[in-house]
């Protein structure tokens, strides 16, 4: 059966970096630079361990030090087994943070233990099982190869899963190509309660946002060019789909900002300038976790 295909020919259309050399494959406009992939492999390796590795000193470090990596099964059946990374305190309310097209790198793992730090058990699925992206085309050729309603039934396995180990109440957050996810997940996964998407849309095929069954909050960058997936009329388009089926939602454009504008440590600020993505604006980023803080407070109900 094809998989699913997550946007439409315009995908990465975006500004070519540069220095970057750009390429044409199945439609879309995609971006290397030579000397980056050399680093990016550097990186992942790092990324593979970081439950040795802190991006922070204080709270965020020491939860960097406990970040597990687990099996756990899709089905409960024994047939279909993966790997997701865990951090946090058992029995806090759970959120399932989903990778971008990179795969469980270290800027996922980044996003994992600050959610986690803020009074979450956070986990990673493995969706790419063990692999990385680490040049534009590699991240495309996985993308591309992609199960979608597999890597929805892997959320939902996930979700189950934190539920089963203690939290009462459990989201789903996801970047990009996650970001798509997890409005998907809002549609076709049960038993979660909120969830929150930066830039990234379901395509049709696998979910319609009218459908959502819990409270959607996402973000976009209003600079962001990937047509059909999180540029800003897509955005637009999801914001009223949401208010006129009547679904609890917020969507929020941030201006001068560009796609994964959430990404921040320093090899992540370079990877976007790379592939034609912008500067960073770090205040859009403190803006963003706040707005993610104050929503799933509601609906996870932290604290109470």
């Amino acid at each position: 059966m094809a998989s699913v295909i997550f946007a439409p020919s315009s995908l990465y259309g975006a500004r070519q970096a540069p220095g970057a050399t750009a390429l044409i494959k199945n439609g879309l406009r995609l971006f290397t630079t030579p000397s980056f992939a050399g680093q990016r492999r550097r990186e992942a390796h790092l990324g593979h361990h970081l439950c040795c590795f802190s991006y922070q000193s204080g709270t965020t470090g020491s939860i960097a030090s406990n970040l597990e990596k687990v099996k756990i099964e899709r089905n409960g059946d024994g047939k279909i087994e993966f790997d997701v990374y865990v951090v946090g305190e058992k029995g806090a309310p759970g959120i399932v943070v989903v990778q971008e097209w990179w795969g469980v790198d270290y800027e996922i793992k980044k996003h994992a233990i600050n959610i986690a730090s803020k009074g979450y058990r956070a986990l990673i699925p493995d969706l790419y099982r063990g692999k990385l992206g680490l040049e534009v085309a590699e991240a495309q050729h996985l993308l591309e190869g992609l199960d979608w309603p597999g890597a929805v039934a892997d959320i939902a396995a996930s979700a189950k899963w934190l539920k089963d180990q203690g939290s009462s109440k459990v989201g789903v957050t996801g970047f990009c190509m996650g970001g798509g996810l997890t409005i998907a997940s809002a549609v076709r996964v049960p038993g979660i309660d909120a969830v929150v998407a930066f830039y990234g849309t379901p395509p049709p095929q696998l979910a319609d946002p009218v459908e959502a069954k819990v409270p959607v909050q996402a973000h976009f960058g209003e600079n962001d060019t990937l047509t059909g997936l999180s540029d800003k009329e897509t955005a637009k388009a999801l914001e009223e789909k949401l208010k006129k089926a009547n679904v609890p939602s917020e969507v929020y454009l941030y201006p001068n900002v560009g796609h994964a504008f959430m990404n921040s440590s320093p090899e992540a600020i370079e990877r976007k300038k790379a592939t034609g993505f912008g500067e960073h604006h770090q205040e859009a980023v403190d803006l963003a976790w706040s707005r993610f803080d104050l929503w799933f407070k509601k609906y996870l109900q932290v604290g109470k």
